[in-house]
């Protein structure tokens, strides 16, 4: 990061040096005058080539993170009280599936991302991979949670012991989500 900080300081005196002679009228050092030697001055294909990957990747990620947040919401709507049919069950789990499918698709963009050497997650992105600590094991919880909470009630039998924290798990785990996207959307 210095070495960027510093090359870009000195991109920026040479500019100004170079602008202080087109004033003057006089004729303009080249670079190679002012001690920037051919490999300082071209890019590097390569890192710029796994930047490029890494912002198509992020951007996937983004697009497939907000389509899930339709099914997501639409699945909580749809949540079938304690006396639902097995009708209103098999619509909220096929939501729930359908979410599950879109959530671990763009987890994995952001995961399989490339990363840059030498950089450090500030501000929003830091909170925003927080909370994928709560709502990456909440979207692997609910659905077991949920398929427990179901094998009950088709036994006829009340909701019981860990799956009856199904709807607790599905509640913190849609808060960090949506939490999560409102980290990158908002600036502060």
């Amino acid at each position: 990061m210095k070495r960027l900080l510093a090359t870009c300081l000195s991109s920026l005196c040479a500019s100004l040096l170079l602008l202080s002679f087109r004033c003057a009228g006089a004729e303009a050092p080249s670079l190679n005058d002012l001690g920037f030697s051919q490999n300082q001055v071209q890019g590097n294909e390569q890192d710029q080539a796994l930047l490029d990957k890494r912002s198509h990747m992020l951007q996937i990620h983004q697009r497939l993170g907000l389509i899930t947040t339709a099914p997501l919401i639409a699945t909580v709507l749809v949540a079938p009280g304690n006396h639902s049919s097995s009708s209103d069950r098999l619509l909220h789990g096929g939501l729930g599936l359908a979410t599950a499918t879109l959530y671990f698709t763009s987890a994995s963009f952001a995961i399989r991302a490339p990363r840059v050497k030498g950089t450090k997650d500030k501000g929003p992105i830091r909170l925003h991979k927080a909370l994928a600590w709560i709502h990456f094991p909440g979207m692997i919880l609910t659905p077991i949670l949920g398929a427990m909470a179901d094998q009950q009630r088709n036994a006829g039998q009340k909701v019981h012991g860990i799956a009856s924290a199904h709807g607790p798990v599905a509640d913190v785990t849609v808060g960090a989500y949506l939490a999560s996207i409102l980290a990158v959307s908002v600036k502060f």
